[in-house]
C-alpha cells in the first residue's frame, strides 16, 4: 500500500507538471463540457477524438465556428486528456505565438523558440486567423505546420473557415502548401450556435469559452 501510494503521488506530481508546462489559459476537461448547450457539431467525431487515437496516428484537428460556441473549451479539454495520458502538450494563442517568434528573431533565439513549438506531442494554436499575416508570420506558421506534419498532432481553433485562411497569408504558395497538408490530415469540427458567455455570470451553471 505504501509503494502504491508513492506511485500514485509521483503520477499526480508528473500530471501537474505536464499541465503546468502546457500553459492552458484555463483548466477545462471533457467531463465539464455542457453537452446540453444549444450548439450543433459532430458529437460522435468529438467523442472519438477524446479516445486520443488521433495522437497515435499523428493526425490534426481543427475547431471552426463563431465566438462563444466552445472551440477553445474542447481544444483545451483534449489537451488536458492528453496530459492525463502522459503526453506533452503546449497551448498557445496564435497572436502570442507570433509575438514570441518575432522577439526570438531579435535576440537570436528563434531556433529555440521554434523547437518549443515542435517538441510537444500535441500543440494547440488558439484563435488562428484573426488578422492577416505578414511575411514573417506566414513563414513561421508554414514552418510549424510542415515540421509537425505526420510527426506530431496539432489542433487549431479559428473563427474563419479553412477556405478563408489562404488570403490571410502573405505568400499564397506557402498557404497552399501548408493548408493542403492540414486539409488531408485534420479532423474538422464545425460548431454553430449562439454564444452563451452570458452564462459565465456566477450561478449560471456550466461555462464555455
Amino acid at each position: 500500500m505504501i509503494l502504491q501510494d508513492e506511485i500514485d503521488r509521483r503520477d499526480q506530481n508528473n500530471l501537474q507538471l505536464r499541465l503546468q508546462r502546457a500553459s492552458f489559459a484555463e483548466e477545462q476537461t471533457f467531463e465539464e463540457f455542457d453537452w446540453d448547450a444549444k450548439i450543433t457539431f459532430d458529437r460522435d467525431r468529438v467523442r472519438d477524438l477524446f479516445s486520443l487515437g488521433f495522437l497515435e496516428r499523428r493526425e490534426d484537428a481543427i475547431f471552426l465556428g463563431p465566438v462563444g460556441v466552445g472551440k477553445t473549451f474542447l481544444a483545451s479539454a483534449l489537451g488536458h486528456a492528453a496530459c492525463r495520458a502522459g503526453r506533452r502538450v503546449l497551448f498557445i494563442r496564435a497572436d502570442k505565438m507570433f509575438k514570441e517568434l518575432r522577439q526570438a528573431r531579435g535576440d537570436h533565439s528563434h531556433e529555440k523558440a521554434l523547437r518549443r513549438l515542435l517538441a510537444p506531442d500535441l500543440l494547440i494554436i488558439d484563435d488562428f486567423g484573426l488578422r492577416r499575416l505578414d511575411a514573417t508570420q506566414s513563414s513561421d506558421i508554414y514552418e510549424v505546420v510542415i515540421e509537425r506534419h505526420r510527426r506530431a498532432s496539432t489542433i487549431f481553433t479559428s473563427n474563419r473557415g479553412v477556405e478563408e485562411w489562404i488570403p490571410l497569408f502573405d505568400d499564397p504558395i506557402l498557404a497552399q502548401s501548408a493548408l493542403d497538408r492540414l486539409a488531408h490530415n485534420a479532423h474538422q469540427v464545425v460548431m454553430e450556435g449562439e454564444s452563451y458567455r452570458k452564462h459565465q455570470r456566477p450561478g449560471c451553471g456550466k461555462l464555455e469559452t
